[in-house]
């Protein structure tokens, strides 16, 4: 790869590009997916009403599955899609003031809940952010 001023842009060839470490993004999305996995989970081992039995294992299953659909697009080599790691933001985001709203039956379940739902924003966030900015994997490769 040479390191040769582009003339139309005047930058280096090789910094003309956001390149994207799909396998640190792949560990994000399944971070973001046993998170998912977590919720589900926390209302049948902790004490917890109908309603957050419900609300965490609905909720938690769409974090589950939105992550692993961006896991599975990063382990083929293509960008993680924004939309699908956007809707696991708002996921996540509800899951956070879930509790708020809804009776979840001890403190220890609704702290799990909201702690897990900003972790799962925050990461998915992220991914959604540096997926948008970066090239796909193969444009990357083309301009080797």
């Amino acid at each position: 790869m040479s390191d040769t001023p582009n003339t139309e842009t005047g930058r280096n060839a090789r910094t003309d590009y956001d390149a994207l470490n799909t396998d640190a993004m792949q560990w994000v999305s399944a971070l973001v997916a046993l998170i998912g996995l977590y919720i589900v989970a926390s209302p049948f081992i902790l004490e917890s009403t109908d309603a957050a039995i419900w609300n965490d294992t609905l909720v938690g299953t769409a974090i589950f599955l939105t992550a692993g659909y961006n896991f599975y697009r990063l382990s083929k080599d293509r960008l993680a899609s924004v939309g699908v790691a956007s809707l696991a933001v708002l996921l996540g985001l509800w899951a956070l003031v879930s509790p708020s709203f809804i009776e979840m039956g001890s403190n220890e379940l609704a702290t799990g809940t909201a702690i897990s739902g900003l972790a799962v924003a925050a990461l998915s966030a992220y991914n959604a952010y540096a997926n948008r900015k970066a090239d796909t994997p193969e444009q990357t490769r083309a301009r080797a």
